[in-house]
């Protein structure tokens, strides 16, 4: 693991926060604190810690989780769009006029900072997360909600994920290579990246029924059989008529990156701005390509990331 310090936050009294006794690390945009053998932000930490005891699951509760930059936002159009299909045209549509990061929340990424948002939704609500499974809210986790999580090949991960970093802290840009030997060291966001994925896929092996495991790779090349597949998981399978009508086929085309790509609504404007850093609507659409990462790493630390991710997986029967 990681070698760490002592962090030494406080609250706005003046006394220890629970912040204060994790062990702090630099090296991103900002200090990341450890919380039971994750690397956290912070903020979010401290908002995971909070909806331990104060969040409250239903039991008809989609989640759809992701690591970051594993294709998130197409996850979050493509489940808005399977529920809420008997609701709206394809033509005038809400991912039309609205981000798909906008239509689905995070949970510990309050909405302008209300922690209650999500309690308004009406069931079945449809939720996402960067949290690792084991950080989950306890009654969320045993509830019987239905969880999708979406991997991705780690390479391309990272490169999406720096190029991220970059958008939002341009005042704090980090070198490629050292931001690389962080992420294979298990030192990012929400990391190590391959526990994250490790946690889900024992669950879903384990919990077929509850947790549905899909691969951002597999999704790309065959979109249509996947949002078959994630419909009936999420219990509104298509009808032979819908099949017969090219339903599935049409949901591929609205929340296509393309598409989505294309709209104004998602290429100006701000999704959140929070001191000095100002996320961008168009930040969440870079390029959505498969092997990209070969453009940005040299083969020789492609080679050392898939070596580290294999090693940490040996024995497991998973493969990234």
């Amino acid at each position: 693991m990681a070698q760490a310090m002592e962090g030494s936050a406080t609250n706005s009294h003046g006394t220890d926060d629970p912040l204060s006794k994790l062990p702090t690390r630099e090296g991103w945009s900002e200090p990341l604190v450890l919380y039971k053998n994750y690397w956290l932000r912070p903020r979010f930490a401290a908002t995971i810690m909070r909806l331990q005891n104060t969040f409250e699951a239903r039991h008809d509760d989609i989640v759809l989780a992701t690591n970051p930059k594993c294709g998130t936002t197409w996850i979050k159009a493509l489940a808005f769009a399977i529920t809420n299909r008997s609701r709206y045209e394809f033509g005038n549509h809400p991912l039309l006029f609205r981000h798909p990061q906008e239509v689905v929340p995070f949970l510990e990424i309050p909405r302008d900072g209300d922690m209650t948002y999500v309690e308004t939704l009406p069931s079945p609500r449809l939720l996402a997360t960067h949290m690792p499974l084991s950080l989950f809210p306890n009654f969320l986790a045993t509830c019987g909600c239905r969880i999708v999580y979406v991997c991705r090949d780690p390479k391309d991960a990272f490169v999406s994920r720096w190029h991220f970093e970059k958008k939002l802290h341009r005042e704090h840009s980090i070198d490629f290579e050292a931001a690389f030997n962080m992420f294979s060291e298990g030192f990012s966001p929400y990391g190590p990246f391959w526990e994250h994925c490790l946690e889900y896929w024992r669950e879903s092996i384990a919990c077929p029924n509850k947790i549905l495991f899909l691969k951002y790779e597999d999704m790309m090349s065959e979109p249509v059989k996947h949002v078959i597949r994630l419909a009936t998981f999420l219990g509104v399978p298509f009808s032979i008529k819908e099949e017969e009508d090219g339903i599935p086929e049409e949901v591929v085309r609205l929340c296509s990156f393309d598409k989505l790509s294309s709209l104004d609504i998602n290429q100006t404007g701000d999704m959140v701005r929070r001191g000095n850093i100002i996320v961008e609507k168009s930040v969440f659409f870079r390029k959505g390509k498969v092997g990209d990462w070969v453009n940005h790493m040299s083969q020789e630390m492609g080679r050392k990331l898939d070596c580290i991710v294999e090693e940490k997986l040996k024995g497991t029967g998973f493969v990234l």
